[in-house]
């Protein structure tokens, strides 16, 4: 456990296990330990670097706006300070977003990209789910204390009395529209998309995004030589609050990222 120092915030990250890299990025007021359920699956076949991001967990908030592509600039300059090289990356719900502009904005830094319960433009999360991300503010934080995130919060904050701050900057950002679907095309990294059955996104942008990357065109033929490099895991009985913490997470996201895929032409 330990900080970087990168893009003037001191970047809070953890270690687990040995072998190539799979860097994890976590969901909205949370912080590492939202993988804790998944993590010992993940760090007996990888070394395991998750972070805590701006403004969340142990990673102090600085004097800037919560920006997926700022957020993706600094985990990629963690990833240079540590000397990773070509990593495996995968982030879940706001770890996504980011997960997918580093992806995007520092290419040559990632081998194999898992994206779970995260849309590549906006308009693929339910309209209730927008309704409630656009009400996010102070007043909704106060509401939220002493929930289990804010317990976690109050507890390894380097400045607890930061919650309500972090829900005004935090729905600042889902508010903003975006639409990465020209980007996402443009990919060469094999991508998994994950998602749960009940999920936030809604099953027909989790379709969008997987033909974005070249699923879902055609048959992929007896031998399997149709099959695109990319791979789209929906996963039964989970939502989006739960997904993180199944044992179907690492079953689907291990053989994707330990299994020889066909690179894109």
């Amino acid at each position: 456990m330990s900080y970087a120092d990168v893009n003037g915030l001191s970047l809070w990250y953890e270690v687990h296990g040995s072998g190539r890299p799979l860097v994890l990025l976590h969901g909205g007021f949370g912080a590492a330990e939202m993988f804790a359920p998944v993590l010992p699956a993940l760090a007996e076949r990888r070394r395991v670097v998750a972070v805590d991001l701006q403004g969340h967990g142990r990673t102090a908030d600085i004097d800037r706006p919560l920006r997926y592509e700022s957020m993706a600039d600094d985990v990629a300059a963690l990833i240079r300070h540590l000397d990773l090289g070509e990593v495996d990356l995968m982030g879940y719900s706001l770890g996504g977003g980011v997960a997918l502009r580093l992806a995007i904005q520092h290419s040559a830094l990632v081998r194999r990209l898992v994206v779970v319960s995260a849309p590549c433009r906006r308009q693929g999360w339910y309209p209730e789910v927008l309704a409630a991300m656009a009400a996010h503010d102070e007043q909704v934080a106060e509401r939220m204390r002493g929930t289990p995130p804010h317990e976690l919060y109050a507890r390894i904050a380097p400045h607890p009395e930061d919650w309500p701050a972090l829900w005004a900057k935090s729905g600042d950002l889902l508010r903003r529209d975006y639409d990465w679907s020209a980007e996402v095309a443009a990919l060469a990294a094999p991508v998994l998309l994950v998602f749960a059955d009940a999920d936030s996104v809604s099953t027909a942008h989790a379709a969008e995004f997987f033909g974005l990357l070249g699923g879902g065109r055609r048959d992929a033929g007896w031998d399997g030589t149709g099959r695109p490099a990319s791979r789209l895991a929906v996963l039964p009985g989970l939502t989006h609050y739960d997904i993180v913490r199944s044992a179907a997470l690492p079953a689907a996201v291990l053989p994707f990222l330990t299994t020889q895929v066909r690179e894109p032409a």
